[in-house]
């Protein structure tokens, strides 16, 4: 397991925060041992939470052309036909993953081809699974065109996540799995899916991203 690079100044900061805390504590109350060792214990524990946070788990990638892979790791929640307004403009079939506190948050390109739109909105913060949530929060929204069909991907900021971090840019040449972005602290991932696409999928199952199937495309 890795710690990805997005989290290191925050695990850092985090670090000396709670020791400045744990270090005012200790000073007025160090008469006081089960304060102490018990703020030392929350502080340890929160600090290890901070960390999962940013882990990059070892995995062996499933890759194939004609299969849309999980972007994010969590649970499927949405699967239902849609108008996507911001670039298809028409009904497309969406397929939408929430990714909680404790998920591995980084995500990955579901399929290989060329980013044809790579677009950041800023927004509100509403919780992830709010139905305006992938119109009217932050998100940021990709398109990869692998020669045969268009891909939307849209990572959506939620309550709790207040930053999306993404890597990609209009024109390039991306491979299926490869890393799109991380969203800090959970939220959601929307995937937008031609109409009659056949879906591997159901609600509430748990995906994790590089490994499972969300879909096969005609």
């Amino acid at each position: 397991m890795k710690i990805h690079r997005e989290g290191s100044a925050t695990i850092l900061l985090t670090l000396l925060a709670l020791a400045l805390i744990n270090g005012i504590v200790y000073y007025f109350t160090s008469q006081f041992a089960i304060v102490t060792w018990g703020l030392l214990i929350i502080s340890l524990a929160f600090w290890l939470f901070i960390i999962s946070f940013f882990r990059i788990p070892s995995r062996v990638f499933k890759e194939d052309e004609n299969l849309i892979i999980a972007p994010a790791d969590g649970k499927v929640v949405v699967i239902e036909e849609t108008v996507e307004a911001e670039y298809f403009k028409d009904k497309r079939l969406q397929v939408s993953i929430f990714m909680s506190p404790a998920n591995v948050h980084v995500n990955r390109n579901p399929i290989s081809g060329t980013i044809k739109l790579s677009q950041y909105h800023a927004g509100k913060y509403l919780v992830a699974w709010h139905p305006k949530s992938s119109t009217e929060n932050e998100r940021h929204t990709v398109v990869i065109d692998n020669g045969k069909t268009e891909i939307l991907c849209r990572q959506i900021a939620g309550a709790l996540a207040r930053r999306i971090v993404n890597y990609m840019k209009a024109g390039m040449q991306v491979k299926q799995n490869s890393e799109m972005g991380f969203i800090k602290f959970g939220s959601r991932v929307d995937i937008y899916l031609p109409v009659g696409t056949k879906v591997n999928v159901e609600l509430n199952q748990t995906v994790r991203n590089g490994q499972t199937v969300i879909a096969t495309l005609s």
